[in-house]
Order: structure tokens, then C-alpha cells, then sequence
């Protein structure tokens, strides 16, 4: 079965992840078909970029979402563009209007609320 799932990249204590369509036989950051967004969990408020057309194409074709992402395609609108997919309104004008949701949200910063610790200010305690 073809999932669309996250896949974690960043380094260690930054994650962010890829939306990817991949089998769901295949690891967490193992093989995929296709990247189809992003999200980065560090940034206030959360980025979550998603491709629509592809999303929709893949959900049409019946890709199911992880749990994670189903609840990211609610955040951001593609579940309800979805259903009205379903009940038969034209691709190209669904795509048109998560754009122009897109377009009229504020851009949020790419700095990170959590920054990286400085050298020698890591997790691991000091050695008296």
C-alpha cells in the first residue's frame, strides 16, 4: 500500500521533515516516490509547504496519510479539498485556491524558535 508519510532529515536535535509517497514496507527514511512538501516543526508558527496537486493526485489514487500527516493536511486544507475533489469539483480550480491561500498567509520567519547550541553548550553534562 502507498503511504505519504514524513521523512526526517536535519541534523541531530533540528528535525525537519519531507512529505514523501512511499510503500509502506520501506523504512522511515528509506526509498520514496516522490517529495511532495515540507514541514519544520522549529519554526513559530509551525512551515508546513505542501505541493496540492500532488498531494491531491496521490490521495485520489489512494495513498493514505500517516497519522502525523493527516492531521498537517487539516492544518493546511488539503483533507477538505480533497472531499471536494471527490464530489466532483475540477482540480486545476482546487489548486488555484490553495495558491491563492498560500499567497495571503503571512510568510513566516525561517529562523528557528529553537536555535542550535553553541559549541561546548550541548545536552551532555560536564565532567567535574
Amino acid at each position: 500500500m502507498v503511504r505519504i508519510r514524513f521523512r526526517r532529515v536535519g541534523l541531530k536535535h533540528q528535525p525537519s521533515y519531507r512529505l514523501v509517497v512511499t510503500d509502506q514496507r520501506s523504512p522511515r527514511d528509506g526509498r520514496f516516490i516522490e517529495i511532495i512538501g515540507f514541514h519544520n516543526p522549529r519554526t513559530r508558527p509551525a512551515t508546513d509547504t505542501v505541493d496540492e496537486a500532488r498531494a491531491l493526485y496521490w490521495l485520489s489514487r489512494g495513498a493514505q496519510p500517516s497519522e502525523a500527516v493527516q492531521y498537517m493536511f487539516k492544518r493546511t486544507g488539503t483533507l477538505e479539498r480533497f472531499e471536494r475533489l471527490r464530489k466532483g469539483e475540477a482540480l486545476e480550480a482546487l489548486v488555484a485556491e490553495a495558491d491563492a491561500v498560500k499567497a495571503n498567509t503571512a510568510p513566516v520567519s525561517p529562523k528557528t524558535a529553537y536555535p542550535a547550541p553553541a559549541d561546548g553548550q550541548g545536552m551532555q553534562k560536564k565532567k567535574a
